[in-house]
């Protein structure tokens, strides 16, 4: 049976993912092992957990708390709804690594089911009521301006080049230096996005920080949501990632989640604005097409 993303399992499977490094190592531990064995583990009364994961029952219950359970009662039901779905024929939640000598057709295989978990994960844990809230300043917003560095900032021009197609003011300045220069200039009724996997990196938190004293709506796209940056952030839209390896740096599955999140971003303005987005992606296609046609003589 496949696995839906709003179903109990599934939103502890993102959670545990997306949380896990933010917490502590014996809580990290308790994370894991709920994560690697949920039948096992929710055979286990709070006191066996811990002796399990060599950790207190005090970090068992603050483990399923911050998972977003009352009480460990709670997060052993969970636990057992996940089991029950992965016995009924639903791949492991955490697959093996990428070894270097994996055939490509094994490496295909492992990237395609890990890009689908971190896609499942973060789509389960997308908190809808802060991407509403986006949407609905992007929507009326004079002029956004998204940040992003590295990998991060391939997806901030993706967003930005989206929003120009349907005809508003969209930037993502590649510069640090520019990105604060132009954070300086907004204002309320304007819109600053910051996209950091780790939420705390210092070029991306400088402008964002800048935009939100200047009374713009400020957004962050974080796989860290008690990072850094979301304290500058009026919404917070969390991404989800599979395990770092050798040959899978975050940054590709990161991507990944933060590529989902930016398409529903764009997919909610324009339904919003399409009364002008409709003519304005139709003005924008005729305008390309005669580089399409060139292109196939």
């Amino acid at each position: 049976m496949k696995e839906s993303f709003g179903s109990p399992g599934g939103s502890l499977a993102a959670k545990v993912r997306t949380l896990a490094p933010s917490m502590t190592r014996s809580m990290q531990r308790v994370a894991e092992a709920v994560a690697g064995d949920p039948a096992g583990c929710a055979a286990l009364t709070v006191t066996g957990l811990a002796e399990l994961t060599g950790t207190s029952e005090a970090t068992v219950v603050r483990t399923a708390r911050l998972l977003g359970y009352p009480g460990y009662r709670d997060l052993r039901l969970a636990l057992a709804g996940l089991a029950a779905q992965q016995q009924s024929g639903r791949a492991p939640a955490i697959t093996t690594d990428i070894a270097v000598d994996d055939s490509l057709a094994d490496v295909v295989t492992k990237l395609a089911y890990e890009e689908q978990q971190t896609l499942a994960d973060t789509a389960a844990g997308l908190d809808t009521a802060a991407l509403g809230a986006a949407v609905t300043a992007l929507a009326a917003a004079r002029r956004t301006d998204v940040y992003g560095i590295g990998a991060s900032g391939l997806v901030a021009q993706d967003l930005t080049q989206k929003l120009l197609r349907i005809g508003l003011i969209a930037h993502a300045p590649g510069d640090p230096h520019l990105a604060v220069t132009n954070a300086v200039q907004l204002r309320a009724g304007d819109v600053a996005i910051a996209i950091t996997h780790s939420g705390s990196t210092g070029d991306v938190i400088e402008p964002l920080r800048v935009a939100f004293e200047r009374g713009a709506t400020t957004v962050a796209i974080t796989g860290r949501p008690q990072s850094p940056v979301t304290q500058y952030a009026d919404h917070v839209l969390t991404t989800s990632t599979s395990r770092e390896s050798e040959l899978r740096p975050a940054a590709m599955s990161s991507r990944t989640s933060q590529l989902l999140v930016v398409d529903c971003l764009f997919v909610g303005v324009a339904q919003r604005t399409y009364e002008s987005a409709a003519p304005a992606l139709a003005a924008s296609y005729e305008a390309l097409a005669h580089r399409h046609r060139a292109g196939t003589r």
